[in-house]
């Protein structure tokens, strides 16, 4: 026998004298506020029924209810709010068992811990997402956590909003059992065997914090949320829920939830997940199919070629790395294992997997091996003659139908791709450093880029767990063309007069791991001296800029002990300089300088970037604030640079 209550997202079945509560939501079991109505309605039915003892709620699609339903949101809430419909299933006659696969997130794990029981899937994750929405749980999650697992656990998991996999969290407390096949089948024979009922977390105290722990859980937090509010905000809900009655802390949680989502942090972190969702399936591709990427392949194992070969052993794609003699080719494998070594001594990965994903790369110095592969990413040297020279290979020596890809910075796709056999298959794919590592990617396409190179590009994103973004082509691209202009202007005021420390210390305290001189003497003064001067031997006009008077004194960063700060050796702490100071002076011509420097070049930023938009290098702003965060240390809590001259204050 089964129930659907009309025009409701869930139907009811009975099984025996268990009622099975299936919710059907899709894409991913939002709580809706039709789901909400619904839920509340079917546990007012099912308390109503005497042949009902105990209830299973389960999912269908690919995931149980992963949260609150994004379109709501700036919008007026409708009754039955989530906090009283948790509350509703918590106090429920007929005990309620959440069976979750895929993901139980924010509100959905909410309403999985007002179930008296929670089983799972191997595979599923649960947690509570919302600091990294600017925000903290709005349903009682940070009252009930500490009633269920101990202080520290419950702080790691609301004040970062990681998931916990569904194992340690059974280990945790936070789920009661692992269901293996049939989960629905599973959980009604749980439900239907049910242990000694236990108290709601409602009912339970909260697990007892050491003296000093609150305290000492503020200082890491503060320094882990590197400004963000939501994760103290989310500590001290949890502090409540241990110091204060439940009816108290949940009028606490609340009272901070609805402060929080109306904040400029929040408002700039939903930005950014919006853009984030939209990031991989842009409008230029939509209904395009991409081509599989069953073998990979890259040119030059050098740092970026090996964090590229690295990135793709992480996605189980197998790859074969080339090289133009056995001594390169060698150290490039070296290189690639070594980043899987120095993952299993983070943590990381086990040795196991680190020697499974060497064992997925081969080496080779004749392109005839790449005969029969799917996809191959050029990684060499930025000299346009260089990278002409191996693509003329590919051509002789790839299917014709393999997707070339070159990895450039700088240089021109078009010039690069020339005299390539059937262009349609060749596409820029711009790999940060190190690319293992960094989250972005900019796919460029040529103009003969063909739709389904483009598909596959945003489709190997996704497999990389990258977040991808389309950009013209001009030099630099989106994220090298604002990192330029951005440099320039601090450049500008150091020529104004500004001191160097002073700026870089502005743009730490607006959120940046780092200032713009720290940052470029951690990566190699020479590297964007070396790119104007080939700009200059092909002619163009391109202005000194202070950092080549550096680099032609010997200055080259850390490297050199020198940059634009003086390094001791051993030590990476940068010490203002007087011999830059020297070196500088001719060129300080004093000025006046912005009253706020680190909004001065954020603003530059969203100048500049204004300009890509106008020019149809970026399609939508929020692309180049994705860019910028995920390529370039733009705070995440700040949206963004158009977010900011958009939206900022």
């Amino acid at each position: 026998m089964s129930i659907t209550l009309e025009a409701a997202p869930l139907a009811i079945a009975r099984e025996g004298r268990i009622a099975v509560v299936t919710v059907d939501n899709p894409p991913v079991n939002a709580l809706s506020h039709a789901l909400r109505q619904a839920l509340w309605d079917a546990a007012e039915a099912l308390d109503a029924d005497p042949a009902i003892d105990a209830v299973v709620l389960t999912c269908s699609g690919r995931t149980f209810i992963a949260g609150a339903d994004v379109t709501e949101f700036g919008k007026p809430p409708q009754p039955p709010h989530l906090p009283d419909l948790v509350a509703r299933i918590e106090a429920a006659k007929k005990p309620w068992t959440a069976a979750i696969h895929g993901s139980a997130l924010g509100g959905g794990f909410e309403v999985a811990l007002a179930c008296r029981f929670r089983v799972a899937l191997a595979s599923a994750a649960v947690g509570l997402p919302e600091v990294t929405l600017g925000i903290v749980p709005g349903a009682g999650g940070t009252v009930r956590l500490p009633r269920l697992v101990p202080p520290a656990v419950a702080v790691e998991i609301a004040t970062t909003g990681k998931p916990v996999k569904a194992p340690r969290a059974l280990a945790l407390g936070l789920i009661d059992r692992l269901v293996d096949g049939d989960l629905r089948a599973g959980a009604i024979a749980f439900a239907a065997a049910m242990p000694a009922l236990p108290p709601s977390l409602r009912d339970r105290a909260p697990l007892p914090a050491e003296s000093g722990f609150w305290e000492e859980a503020a200082k890491s937090v503060g320094k882990a949320s590197r400004g963000e509010t939501a994760p103290l905000r989310a500590l001290a809900c949890l502090r409540k829920a241990t110091e204060a009655s439940f009816e108290e802390a949940t009028a606490f949680e609340r009272e901070t939830f609805l402060e929080l989502r109306s904040s400029p942090e929040a408002a700039a972190l939903r930005h950014v997940f919006f853009a984030e969702r939209a990031a991989l399936r842009p409008a230029s591709i939509r209904g395009v199919e991409p081509r599989p990427v069953r073998t990979a392949a890259v040119v030059g194992g050098g740092t970026m070629g090996a964090g590229i070969a690295a990135a793709l052993r992480d996605a189980a794609i197998p790859v074969i790395l080339v090289e133009r003699d056995s001594d390169a080719l060698a150290r490039g494998i070296g290189n690639v294992g070594a980043i899987f070594d120095g993952a299993v001594k983070r943590g990381r990965i086990g040795e196991s997997e680190a020697a499974a994903r060497k064992a997925g790369l081969s080496g080779t110095t004749d392109y005839a091996r790449l005969a029969d592969t799917d996809l191959v990413i050029e990684a060499v040297f930025e000299e346009l003659s260089v990278k002409r020279a191996v693509f003329e290979a590919l051509g002789r020596a790839c299917r014709a139908d393999a997707i070339l890809a070159t990895n450039t910075s700088y240089l021109d796709p078009r010039a690069v791709a020339e005299g390539l056999p059937d262009p349609s298959r060749f596409i820029g794919l711009h790999f940060f450093s190190p690319a293992n590592v960094m989250k972005l990617l900019e796919v460029v396409p040529t103009p003969e880029t063909a739709p389904e190179t483009l598909a596959t590009g945003f489709a190997l994103a996704a497999r990389l767990r990258k977040v991808p973004v389309q950009a013209g082509i001009c030099d630099g691209f989106i994220g090298n063309r604002i990192l330029k202009r951005y440099r320039a202007a601090a450049e500008d005021l150091v020529r104004s007069g500004a001191d160097i420390a002073d700026i870089d210390a502005a743009m730490r305290n607006y959120g940046f791991a780092m200032g713009p001189f720290e940052a470029q003497d951690l990566g190699g003064l020479d590297i964007a001296f070396l790119q104007r001067e080939g700009a200059r031997a092909r002619g163009e006009n391109v202005p000194e800029a202070l950092g080549d008077i550096l680099v032609r004194a010997g200055r080259r960063g850390q490297k050199t002990g020198c940059g634009w700060y003086d390094y001791a050796p051993g030590d990476r702490r940068p010490r203002p300089s007087a011999a830059v100071s020297a070196l500088l002076a001719p060129a300080i011509r004093g000025g006046e300088l912005p009253r706020d420097i680190a909004a001065h070049l954020v603003g530059l930023m969203g100048t500049e970037g204004a300009v890509i938009l106008d020019e149809g290098i970026a399609a939508r702003p929020e692309d180049i604030d994705l860019v910028e965060i995920h390529g370039y240390g733009f705070p995440r809590r700040r949206g963004g640079p158009m977010f900011q001259r958009d939206f900022g204050p």
